[in-house]
């Protein structure tokens, strides 16, 4: 701010006024610009420029399988609800900054007797997720702009086709609590399904009979084992039918991690 001197206002000499008025207009047009972006779902940018989209991505693959948060679409039980854990706060005025400062605390000196591993995240990436989380955490709105599509929807994929006896269905590389696909197909007779998991969360896949969807139901024909990160597989026998294929980590299958198996 500097004052005006002795005799002068804030109203432009004569001769100028033309001049600054086009520069006016110039200012508000580039503010309207960028407020039409935000609007749009444009910008990525947190506070002090966390990045979202990243914070979003490394929320699925580092929180998700642990934490429910409705906007990212994650379904885990291991830990608190995110979106119940901060809204009666934020229905009482708490802000969404002081959310974002509790989830870069709990991150970077977790509870020693909580499930939350040691070295989580740090520098940047903990900005990011806490930003994200933030943001995010208890909104009645799904994201938009970028933001929407910054996570692959779970099971989203192409469906898995059985070739040669074999039957690829690797987990969710985002780490969410999903398979690539929530379809597949074969041909009756001996199968081998395939798990290739790269996530860093621990899966398997399992056979049941008929269609059940996250509620158990049928006999299980067959299990792998539990793998973080490498190939799980299973060997079954395959009649003509509708089966299904889930995951039996705990948690996993009412998340959503299941699909549908038709054989034909």
């Amino acid at each position: 701010m500097h004052a005006f001197p002795a005799g002068e206002t804030s109203r432009p000499p004569a001769g100028r006024t033309s001049a600054r008025r086009p520069r006016l207009r110039a200012c508000t047009a580039g503010l309207l610009a960028l407020a039409a972006l935000a609007t749009a779902g444009c910008s990525v940018k947190g506070a002090e420029n966390a990045n979202l989209i990243l914070g979003k991505q490394t929320f699925v693959a580092r929180c998700g399988s642990c934490h429910a948060l409705a906007r990212a679409n994650t379904k885990g039980t291991v830990g608190p609800n995110l979106d119940e854990a901060f809204r009666v706060g934020l229905a009482e005025g708490l802000e969404r900054n002081t959310v974002r400062g509790v989830v870069e605390g709990q991150i970077r000196i977790p509870n020693p007797q909580g499930a939350m591993p040691a070295n989580l995240a740090s520098g940047a990436t903990l900005r990011d997720i806490a930003a994200y989380v933030a943001q995010s955490v208890d909104r009645a709105t799904a994201d938009s702009g970028l933001l929407a599509t910054a996570v692959e929807a779970p099971g989203a994929g192409k469906p898995a086709v059985e070739q040669a006896g074999k039957l690829p269905i690797p987990a969710s590389p985002s780490g969410q609590l999903a398979y690539v696909t929530s379809k597949a197909t074969a041909a009756p007779g001996p199968a081998t399904i395939e798990m290739p998991n790269t996530s860093g969360v621990s899966h398997n896949i399992a056979i049941e009979a008929g269609t059940h969807g996250a509620t158990p139901g049928g006999a299980v024909l067959g299990a792998s084992p539990f793998v973080t990160k490498g190939l799980a597989s299973v060997k079954v026998a395959l009649k003509p039918g509708v089966y299904t294929f889930f995951c039996q980590a705990p948690g996993h299958r009412a998340a959503g991690m299941y699909g549908t198996l038709t054989v034909k």
